[in-house]
């Protein structure tokens, strides 16, 4: 099912020609025109024979010299520690469950990855405020380490759920240090930065290290977070959860080896950039010692918000909307109405480049669609899982009124979901 939903699919040149506005949102140039592209045509296209003597000379060099320290740095106990670590967890005796596929296993952190990549496939994952999608970068890495600790200290389902605590309030934590995170990202996709950080914490708890190894294991999931949203709408984005999961648990492994990092990565230290790389506007405030009273958890004053549909979190107020509509609709035309009779659709919605496609060319793209999203509502009264499979998403009616959708973006309207 997954490898038909991922298809893509085009519009007709005739639905396209019927709104020329609209197009012009979406046009893009072709790919010589662009940095990417000229990168990708170097890549491609260049030739032994265009390399100069010079190169060649000082690129040889360049190779004995990075083998040369690569040898005397294997020697190294941060070597030693990679080493040890990979051969643990790459080991051909897979422990780890996959989702969905009770006879395979994997090592822990390729299930934390496949397992991770699997919750956000679709879009559908929980989501919170600051906007993340705080459970799946944690619960598959947390999941793997119960597979690959020994029945004598499995942990009980309180110690489970403490762990899963944990990752969910340091994501949580980290995201209230800065504005730039309560508005529609722009940079880093957020769960492969807190994600990332919130997994590290979580397998940290439940591999019962000690403080400074939790320390360590959020300094390196820093070194290891980020991505960036260009890949919103795409394949490529469900492994941003994927790798948050897979990283952060890999983090704290490493950790639990004895691996050091840096002691201040969560504070704000003048020219040097910790956790800041990430939001320019960190400004960060220490959390209390769950020594000195009873912890206070975030989850506690703020439910995470579960989809009712398959797409990104800003659809919903949309399909609302439009469902309403709908309805109007349908009771005016004493049970049914026919689109032809729209004229237009006008979304007045907060200004966001990457949720704002006109026309959408494969379902990932369309889960990211406020116009896709208005116009299935429109047509249906509601969007499910089946709104974008193909027999849904290849409707002439639905092409003909995505043709008809003018934005606006109020400026006294919030840059939030």
């Amino acid at each position: 099912m997954l490898s038909t939903l991922q298809r893509s699919s085009r519009y007709p040149s005739a639905i396209r020609r019927l709104h020329t506005s609209a197009l012009e949102v979406v046009e893009r140039p072709a790919p010589e025109e662009t940095v990417t592209g000229s990168f990708s045509a170097f890549i491609h296209g260049v030739q032994p024979d265009q390399l100069s003597q010079t190169v060649l000379r000082r690129s040889k060099r360049m190779v004995l010299d990075s083998i040369g320290v690569g040898l005397l740095g294997s020697t190294t106990q941060v070597c030693q520690l990679a080493l040890q670590h990979c051969q643990h967890m790459y080991a051909p005796d897979d422990i780890s469950s996959v989702y969905g596929h009770s006879g395979i296993r994997l090592s822990p952190t390729l299930a934390a990855f496949v397992n991770g990549v699997a919750t956000h496939s679709m879009d559908f994952d929980d989501t919170w405020h600051p906007a993340t999608h705080p459970s799946g970068a944690v619960l598959p890495a947390i999941l793997a380490v119960s597979d690959m600790l020994p029945n004598n200290i499995k942990p009980s389902g309180l110690d489970f759920l403490l762990a899963f605590n944990v990752g969910i309030e340091i994501q949580g934590r980290l995201m209230r240090f800065s504005n730039e995170a309560r508005n529609i990202p722009k940079r880093f996709h957020p769960p492969s930065v807190v994600g990332t950080m919130g997994s590290a914490a979580a397998c940290a708890r439940l591999l019962s290290l000690e403080r400074a190894q939790c320390s360590h294991a959020l300094a390196i999931a820093a070194s290891l977070a980020g991505a960036p949203m260009a890949n919103a709408a795409t394949q490529s984005k469900p492994l941003h959860i994927g790798n948050a999961s897979r990283l952060g648990l890999e983090a704290a492994l490493l950790a639990s080896r004895g691996l050091e990092a840096s002691p201040l990565v969560l504070d704000a230290v003048h020219g040097v950039a910790g956790f800041s790389a990430f939001y320019e506007d960190y400004t960060p405030q220490p959390m209390a010692s769950p020594e000195e009273g009873e912890p206070h958890f975030l989850l506690e004053e703020q439910d995470i918000g579960f989809k009712r549909f398959p797409a990104h979190l800003g659809m919903h107020w949309v399909v609302d909307a439009a469902a309403s509509v709908h309805k109007l609709l349908v009771d005016a035309g004493g049970g049914a109405f026919s689109p032809g009779l729209i004229r237009e659709i006008l979304l007045r919605v907060p200004p966001s480049k990457y949720i704002n496609r006109p026309f959408p060319e494969s379902e990932h793209q369309a889960r990211h669609s406020f116009q896709f999203s208005a116009c299935s509502a429109l047509l249906d009264g509601e969007v499910t899982v089946h709104s974008f499979l193909p027999a849904a998403f290849q409707r002439p009616e639905l092409h003909a009124l995505l043709s008809r959708v003018r934005m606006e973006h109020p400026p006294r309207q919030p840059r939030q979901l």
